[in-house]
């Protein structure tokens, strides 16, 4: 499995061409975007941990996607721009792609396959459900900012709900684990 997931095709924001082999050796957190979103303050989180982080080994990926009330629907020089003047970001973003439905982008089909449930899994399911949104297939993404950890060796260890933010113990102490490893 973490060599197909090494090899699917990604493109940066930029346009460039890119996969996550790229980043093969690193610890790599994926996360699923947006700029509209009541969760779109974790960039600042996200921003925190990759910089405090990142020499350590760390990879933060943002995937921006509209699939969720069309809370992405920027273009990605828009998305670029966005990211850094609001929230200073430097860890890598991607061009937009969709993380659910029949659209969805080769790479979150492997990353919920490979880990069908998120920690952390309640409480936003539950607060979706009092906006009348309700999630038809529980393991696909359930919102935007749901987070996949990949060790060093390219499997993914582990799925945060997306109200688990960049400083929930939960997280750091799985991101902290996976550091510790050796490549």
């Amino acid at each position: 499995m973490s060599n197909s997931l090494y090899d699917i095709s990604l493109k940066q924001i930029d346009g460039s061409a890119s996969r996550l082999g790229d980043y093969r050796g690193k610890v790599l957190l994926v996360v699923n975007v947006a700029s509209k979103c009541g969760l779109t303050p974790q960039y600042e989180g996200l921003e925190k941990l990759y910089q405090s982080k990142h020499s350590q080994g760390l990879e933060v990926l943002g995937f921006p996607a509209n699939d969720f009330r069309e809370q992405e629907p920027y273009s990605d020089a828009e998305i670029a721009e966005f990211c850094s003047v609001n929230y200073g970001v430097h860890f890598p973003l991607f061009s937009k792609i969709s993380v659910v439905g029949t659209e969805q982008h080769p790479l979150y089909a492997e990353l919920t396959a490979a880990q069908p449930e998120s920690t952390g899994e309640g409480p936003m399911r539950e607060r979706l459900l009092g906006y009348g949104i309700e999630s038809a297939n529980t393991t696909d993404v359930l919102w935007n900012f749901e987070k996949f950890l990949i060790d060093r060796q390219g499997a993914v260890v582990a799925r945060f709900a997306p109200d688990v933010a960049a400083d929930d113990p939960r997280l750091i102490e799985a991101i902290e684990a996976q550091l510790a490893k050796e490549a």
